[in-house]
């Protein structure tokens, strides 16, 4: 898991509320205000790159080794399914996560890919609208809580949003269909090379960025930071000084909570 730091982001807060009005819902104060923009801005960029494909498009191969595009969008509806049950035991006062229906037993990936195109396409928009609305009714209370899996592990509720947006952001890169790095915000982009994937040892040097980041010491791979980034994820490398005398860095990708 990634964590993601939220910036001083109080006068954008009130500002949106200014236009929302009286009677609008809105986050808590006490809410992770930057890892939530940046999950909401990867569901944003992620709905768009679906949107793109047709049906018969979402049959082709992902960058994801043996999965297609729709066990791509299977997994990412999976996951915020999974991540609003924790918010919603949080939310509750419940010390763990529960299954409310018993199909939900089945989130299986390889299942979802089997689904009706348009079956496909609403899990994603269902499940997103649903992580949405727990985050958004969660109080401070919530936020501070940690809630335990179905198999035990506890999840801070205040890192799912972080989870969310590093998951989401991939997989829209992951739809091979014009999905780039390059189109990362910032701050995902440095919490990638400061803690994603196993690289071998290796001292990033972003030309775009003011200072290196050490992963382990070693040799240095040189290049703008979205495109180490891909590299470091094991997505290949393009555009980098330095990688060819190194190893590529095994496929990474979030799991699910």
């Amino acid at each position: 898991m990634i964590p993601i730091s939220e910036p001083d982001t109080d006068a954008a807060r009130t500002a949106l509320r200014a236009r929302q009005g009286k009677g609008a819902r809105y986050d808590s104060p006490a809410a992770p205000a930057g890892p939530l923009a940046l999950a909401r801005l990867g569901t944003a960029y992620f709905a768009r790159r679906l949107n793109e494909l047709t049906g018969q498009e979402l049959d082709a191969p992902s960058l994801v080794p043996g999965w297609s595009r729709r066990h791509i969008v299977a997994d990412i509806g999976f996951q915020a399914r999974a991540l609003a049950r924790l918010v919603e035991a949080a939310r509750e006062g419940r010390p763990q996560e529960v299954l409310h229906e018993p199909e939900a037993r089945n989130e299986d990936v390889a299942f979802g890919a089997t689904l009706p195109d348009h079956a496909l396409r609403y899990l994603f928009h269902h499940s997103e609208v649903h992580l949405n609305v727990e985050w958004r009714d969660l109080s401070a209370e919530g936020w501070a809580a940690s809630v335990r899996t179905l198999e035990g592990r506890p999840v801070a509720v205040a890192q799912t949003p972080g989870m969310r947006a590093a998951a989401i952001w991939l997989a829209a890169v992951d739809l091979a269909n014009g999905g780039t790095f390059r189109d990362f915000p910032a701050e995902l982009t440095d919490l990638l090379l400061a803690g994603a994937g196993d690289p071998p040892p290796v001292t990033l040097r972003p030309t775009d960025r003011p200072a290196p980041v050490v992963r382990g010491g070693g040799p240095v791979v040189s290049g703008c930071a979205a495109d180490l980034a891909r590299w470091l994820t094991g997505r290949g490398a393009r555009r980098l000084d330095g990688a060819a005398r190194l190893p590529d860095p095994p496929f990474w990708r979030p799991g699910r909570p």
